[in-house]
């Protein structure tokens, strides 16, 4: 990647154009967060229904100020402690940012992003960047550079390459528009993360403990989300094969490195022409909720 490149990507998402770049978490899908019709272009590019809210990446907190009608204090701490990283604050969002964005909603998830060609496009771009997974709606997110272009093709106008991401998998939500907070999203800042930063006893929020917009405040809560073309199964220890010929994903013990590596292996094993793949079943502690989650979403129901 060149100077030329990262340039070029910031004069892009200023004139309202698409650019895949890597985050920690996944490749996103950017353009620039104050233009209602760049946004839309997301949405076509991606397939995704306008229910569906987009995370927006800023270069600071006091970006992510500017574009906030309201920033409580757990906020401030939130970012003090995790940003750059990945988690994304819900709050109360800015006429600034359209409602394109935010699919109607009054609030926006924000974050500032911990990899270095992202936050460059977006100090260089001088704008908030809204920027989803760069790949098809509910399919596989993509991880490198190739996963953009394999799902996306010349729907964007240019994707940077800044290799593998690392964390693996999408960003932890919190939404702090309501009294107590809650994680929307699991993901790699665990909830005993949360807890030892804020001094707070964190729940993950389903749909029955959260009112209908709440639930909306998070992309990644669709029902069957991250799923590859081929059967995706579950096994616990006294599961049974699927019937025909799979293969059962080798990932590591450890969340951290299970998670960088888990859309990547999907991505490689949907390539092979399984009749099946699998995953055995992680345990269900904090660590691997964000993990679990993902894998739940992806996997396919079993008569």
């Amino acid at each position: 990647m060149t100077e030329q490149d990262m340039a070029r990507a910031a004069e892009l998402i200023r004139g309202g154009g698409l650019v895949a770049f890597p985050t920690e978490t996944v490749y996103g899908l950017g353009a620039n967060a104050l233009d209602a019709e760049a946004i839309q272009r997301i949405y076509r590019a991606k397939g995704r229904p306008p229910s569906s809210p987009i995370i927006v990446h800023v270069a600071d907190e006091e970006m992510a100020k500017s574009i906030s009608a309201e920033w409580p204090p757990l906020a401030h701490l939130l970012a003090a402690r995790f940003w750059p990283g990945p988690l994304t604050l819900v709050v109360k969002k800015s006429p600034a940012i359209p409602d394109a964005a935010t699919a109607g909603l009054g609030s926006v998830g924000i974050r500032v992003p911990r990899h270095p060609v992202a936050l460059d496009l977006v100090r260089r771009a001088g704008v908030p960047i809204a920027a989803p997974s760069a790949n098809r709606f509910t399919q596989i997110s993509p991880t490198t550079a190739d996963h953009v272009r394999a799902a996306l093709g010349d729907r964007v106008d240019l994707i940077l390459d800044g290799g593998p991401t690392t964390v693996g998998i999408e960003s932890t939500v919190v939404l702090l528009t309501r009294e107590p907070p809650v994680v929307l999203r699991p993901g790699m800042v665990s909830r005993a993360d949360l807890e030892a930063a804020t001094g707070l006893i964190w729940s993950v929020g389903f749909q029955d403990d959260l009112g209908a917009e709440d639930v909306r405040a998070s992309p990644g809560r669709h029902p069957r989300h991250y799923t590859p073309r081929t059967p995706f199964y579950i096994l616990g220890r006294d599961t049974p094969h699927p019937a025909g010929n799979g293969r059962i994903l080798d990932l590591p013990q450890e969340p951290h490195a299970y998670a960088t590596r888990l859309y990547a292996e999907l991505h490689n094993a949907d390539a092979e022409g399984w009749d099946w793949i699998a995953v055995e079943k992680p345990p269900e502690t904090p660590e691997w909720e964000g993990i679990l989650d993902r894998i739940k979403k992806a996997s396919t129901p079993r008569a």
